[in-house]
């Protein structure tokens, strides 16, 4: 039985950030000491993004609300708002983005329908309201009341790999099970000033989007091409508990991002690459370079850096997370997606090329999965 990823789909809150002007902004904090200053000044210089989307539309310098929540631009002040607040947000606005990118996941599958779908698995660590987004996906693309729901929550930004193994999990228990996996991060609802280093490179990176695939065994008619779940593997490295964590704070959750962390990645990428690449005794012989696509989460360019490095990767196989870190910045579990689709929708030289994937979280946890791309113009 091969289980396949359909119907890749992505979606966008209005808002765009330009990073010199975010950066400005974050620079020009009153209580920010000349360390911190020269912290978000290196952060934001560095981070090899170039636009990230936010679902606050106040955080526009255009915008000139009356009663600022977030960001007052007529003096230029970030504010803080408690937790509460900024979750009553998420509530609204991660809806609409988890709504807008199943929609659009399932509108992308030929010959699916509603009707088909048997499970949707929603997952976020940005926020929290029940019934929740999983509920809402049910509701608002008038899936059978009887569709078998589930939501992965605060898991961090590998979290779309538990998802879609889970999916694929379902599938192979239930052949005609048919799965909508729906991602949404709201990060910029966290963002604050500080001169706190953590904080300070939190806030240089993540933003927010999301992403929705349709997973299932079933057959379904496909001009696109899609992934064929090959393998997945999860990894917890001996070290690196401290170096990186989500906690939920007074005035919103709070990132620990250790600098140490692309050294972790560095030193441990290797054996957490052995378990996924021994399902394939042929692929595990080889240089890491001979499998055709690498989709990496781009939780910073210092990360991508190691992992092309260690690994020997071609610089043209690092395109696609580069540039969606470039393009969109690091939008926590949903990220992953957004390299896959980008894998998927570039010209394929073959019909069937191997995608290696991997993201990192809190524990350190290394998530990874070997997949397939069949092209569907090509003969």
């Amino acid at each position: 039985m091969t289980v396949k990823l359909l119907g890749l789909e992505t979606a966008l809150p209005p808002t765009i950030l330009i990073q010199p002007q975010a950066r400005d902004v974050f620079a020009s904090q009153p209580g920010l000491t000349r360390l911190g200053q020269r912290l978000v000044s290196t952060c934001f210089d560095s981070s090899a993004i170039d636009t990230r989307y936010t679902a606050l539309t106040e955080l526009s310098l255009d915008a000139h609300p009356e009663l600022p929540v977030f960001f007052d631009s007529n003096t230029g002040t970030l504010l803080s708002p408690s937790t509460k607040v900024r979750n009553d947000i998420f509530a609204v606005e991660s809806t609409k983005l988890f709504i807008e990118s199943a929609q659009k996941a399932v509108a992308a599958c030929d010959g699916l329908t509603p009707e088909d779908i048997t499970h949707v698995i929603t997952v976020s660590c940005t926020g929290f309201f029940n019934p929740g987004p999983d509920y809402k996906v049910v509701r608002a693309l008038g899936l059978s009341p009887a569709v078998q729901r589930y939501h992965l929550g605060f898991m961090g930004c590998y979290a779309a790999f538990p998802a879609m193994r889970a999916a694929k999990a379902f599938c192979e228990a239930d052949p005609q099970a048919v799965v909508l996996v729906v991602s949404c991060e709201l990060c910029s609802l966290h963002v604050r000033t500080s001169n706190n280093p953590d904080t300070i490179m939190g806030s240089s990176l993540f933003a927010d989007g999301a992403a929705a695939a349709v997973i299932t065994a079933r057959d379904f008619p496909q001009s696109n091409a899609v992934l064929e779940l090959d393998f997945f593997e999860t990894v917890l490295t001996p070290v690196g508990e401290e170096s990186m964590a989500w906690n939920i704070g007074d005035e919103g959750f709070e990132m620990v991002l250790g600098t140490y962390v692309p050294h972790i990645i560095d030193e441990h990428i290797v054996g957490a690459l052995s378990p996924l690449l021994a399902h394939e005794p042929e692929l595990f012989q080889q240089p890491y370079a001979a499998i055709e696509h690498w989709a990496i989460h781009p939780g910073g360019r210092s990360i991508l850096d190691k992992v092309e490095a260690k690994l020997q990767l071609r610089e043209e196989q690092l395109v696609p997370a580069r540039a969606t870190l470039r393009d969109f910045g690091n939008m926590s579990s949903a990220t992953v997606m957004f390299v896959l689709k980008h894998i998927l929708d570039a010209p394929s030289a073959q019909k069937r090329e191997r995608v290696a994937a991997m993201a990192f979280g809190p524990g350190l946890t290394v998530e990874t999965g070997l997949f397939t791309k069949v092209s569907a113009d090509q003969p």
